[in-house]
């Protein structure tokens, strides 16, 4: 029988009754659509038998759930669970948590995010029920770094490991690989110094993606040779928002062989630069990457970057040259600047005003109407603008005169130029 919830707090088995019994899916009475009635399988005289519609991916987040309850129930109505999400629940004492996963034969996801685990002992016996896991979720649950070694040495084929915002500033090395990690996500932790990431190469040999946004990491301190040896599979890292402010930390990430992803904004190196410049940069200094910050690299786009690159150190002495410019250079030539053209367009033109035997240099504003133009040349020919008629000679053109009818109509959808020509007529009464 399960103890009072107010003396223990509520369980994991009480948590699931409530949630998943047929009163909550009335319309729900055989299988389909992710909810599947689970077979009689419990023990005989089970108050839970007969009455549980359980999906295969358990969702019990901020439930109030603090042990495990009755084994022998999750153990009948858990068999073809394969993931679990108890975060933010209350969660202390792993011994109640093994109690639980230690029933799910299949679970292969586990979220135990933001459980006060903080200071939390984790013996042996108790990690060997999490071995089925292949990704485990712990973020903000301040687990020590040594329950992490061994959850990652008990868990045999673990894939994929959440450590988000666990206040992690150092971490230490295990003799013990985990050879099958393929994604580690460590962001929002105070990871500062390339001493400590470079134990996750020698842990985890395997691993595809590292994401460290958020770490504020310093610096890339390793050469050529040993970032080659410690992450020769790391495929995609993310260092959003890290401290890195030097170039030659952009260049070290050549140095990881199958590197095609990168992400990397909110660093105080690119502060300076505009969005285009950022980009351009970056693209030019990766030469293997396929996609920058979520955005696929085209070949046409790589060549422009590269382009741009060398033109943007043109000027740069001879000692402050980047060495990706110089092979750049070998792969373009020296290239000249390229030629300012400015496409906004014109404001004001000189045109010649003609009235009989008249003629007069005028400039006029183009983004004004014929009607205001006609108040302009007023003072020009001595004729109010109701006793005047306007005709724009184009230089040009062989078109000869057009007159300028509407008055509503902006001069420089006419296309004047320095040099041409308006003609004042006076109207004949």
């Amino acid at each position: 029988m399960e103890p009072p919830e107010d003396m223990e707090g509520r369980s994991f088995v009480q948590v699931m009754s409530e949630k998943y019994s047929p009163e909550n899916f009335p319309l729900r009475r055989g299988p389909g659509m992710g909810v599947v009635v689970v077979p009689t399988v419990a023990p005989q005289g089970s108050p839970m038998k007969d009455r549980l519609n359980l999906p295969s991916i358990l969702v019990l987040n901020s439930c109030g759930i603090s042990r495990a309850g009755d084994q022998a129930e999750i153990a009948a109505f858990c068999a073809h669970v394969i993931e679990l999400d108890l975060s933010h629940n209350k969660l202390q004492d792993w011994h109640e948590i093994s109690k639980i996963v230690s029933n799910i034969p299949n679970l292969e996801f586990l979220n135990l995010s933001s459980n006060p685990l903080a200071g939390m002992t984790l013996e042996p016996r108790c990690a060997e029920a999490f071995s089925r896991v292949r990704r485990l979720v712990l973020n903000n649950t301040q687990v020590s770094w040594d329950t992490v070694l061994l959850l990652t040495r008990e868990i045999p084929e673990l894939e994929e490991l959440f450590l988000c915002l666990n206040e992690y500033s150092s971490v230490s090395a295990s003799s013990v690989v985990c050879p099958t990690l393929r994604l580690l996500h460590i962001t929002d932790n105070s990871l500062k110094d390339w001493t400590e990431v470079r134990k996750f190469g020698s842990m985890y040999p395997s691993l595809d993606t590292l994401i460290m946004a958020n770490n504020n990491l310093a610096s890339i301190q390793d050469n050529k040779d040993i970032l080659r040896r410690l992450f020769p599979n790391l495929r995609s890292i993310n260092l959003h928002n890290s401290g890195l402010n030097r170039w030659d930390d952009i260049e070290k990430l050549n140095f990881f062989p199958k590197l095609e992803e990168v992400r990397l904004q909110g660093i105080p190196l690119l502060q300076t630069y505009t969005n285009v410049e950022r980009r351009s940069l970056m693209i030019a200094h990766l030469p293997s990457i396929s996609t920058l910050n979520g955005s696929v690299v085209s070949d046409s786009e790589r060549e422009d970057a590269e382009r741009f690159f060398i033109r943007y150190h043109l000027d740069y002495p001879e000692e402050e040259l980047p060495y990706r410019y110089h092979s750049l250079v070998t792969k373009y030539g020296k290239l000249e600047p390229l030629a300012e053209i400015d496409l906004r367009p014109r404001c004001r033109a000189q045109v010649e005003v003609h009235c009989e035997e008249k003629v007069q240099q005028v400039n006029i504003r183009l983004d004004q109407t014929v009607a205001e133009l006609k108040k302009q040349l007023t003072t020009v020919v001595q004729l109010s603008t109701n006793n005047m008629r306007l005709y724009y000679i184009d230089k040009c053109s062989a078109f000869g005169p057009e007159e300028m009818k509407y008055n509503t109509r902006a001069l420089h959808s006419y296309s004047i130029q320095d040099g041409d020509e308006i003609l004042v007529v006076p109207k004949t009464k």
